[in-house]
């Protein structure tokens, strides 16, 4: 289609006017930047580096720090979805950091996503993102014990699904899920890893706020 192959992180930032990076973790985002021949070596003044990754916002605020540092722009905006919809162009986009950056990435956000959000300063993203995915992590804990439950009993598990289908609970979160499960597909959409990491962060903010996370902490050790 076109597009060149960087050999590190360097080249591609001091090829591009704006980097878009996702990677699997805080140690990752970091190694990303802050490693040799890292994202860092190639800013200079008027780069712009967009971090897309689901991490804490501690990180993303240093990594903010030493952008800026080197007279680059930064932007932190974490996606919510899965690959299929990655796949699709429909991630929902949290944002935040440098509103001029946000709006000059929005040609590339409407490809990549159905709808993006700013948040105001560097690391309100991470906390949203990591409270969204705690949601989604413990509802899909509670989604399977349920299913699982229903079978264990005698209940059919489909009429289980067609009931919650038909109440309040209805999402094409559960719907989805459900059918996965009733169909015995298990490819992973979204690895266990990642969403174990992604609650573990949630209650690590939690903690720091001293605000309590019980719901999460059980999914927490279920995906443990």
């Amino acid at each position: 289609e076109g597009a060149r192959l960087g050999r590190t992180p360097a080249e591609v930032v001091s090829t591009c006017d704006i980097t878009f990076a996702c990677v699997s973790d805080p140690k990752a985002a970091k190694d990303l930047v802050l490693g040799p021949s890292g994202v860092l070596q190639g800013i200079r003044p008027g780069k712009c580096y967009v971090d897309m990754s689901t991490v804490d916002a501690d990180t993303v605020t240093e990594l903010a720090q030493v952008i800026v540092s080197r007279g680059g722009r930064f932007l932190e905006a974490p996606v919510s979805g899965n690959q299929q919809l990655s796949n699709d162009g429909m991630l929902v986009i949290l944002a935040a950091g440098d509103r001029g950056l946000y709006e000059d990435c929005s040609s590339c956000f409407q490809a990549m996503g159905k709808t993006s959000f700013f948040l105001g300063e560097v690391g309100n993203a991470a906390k949203m993102m990591l409270i969204v995915n705690m949601v989604q992590g413990s509802f899909m804990a509670t989604i399977a014990e349920g299913l699982t439950l229903a079978q264990v009993t005698g209940q059919s598990q489909q009429t289980l699904l067609d009931i919650l289908n038909q109440g309040q609970l209805a999402s094409i979160f559960l719907d989805q899920k459900c059918q996965n499960i009733l169909q015995g597909n298990f490819k992973p959409d979204f690895y266990l890893k990642y969403i174990q990491k992604d609650l573990r962060l949630a209650i690590a903010l939690g903690d720091a706020v001293n605000h309590p996370t019980p719901m999460a902490a059980a999914a927490n050790e279920v995906y443990k």
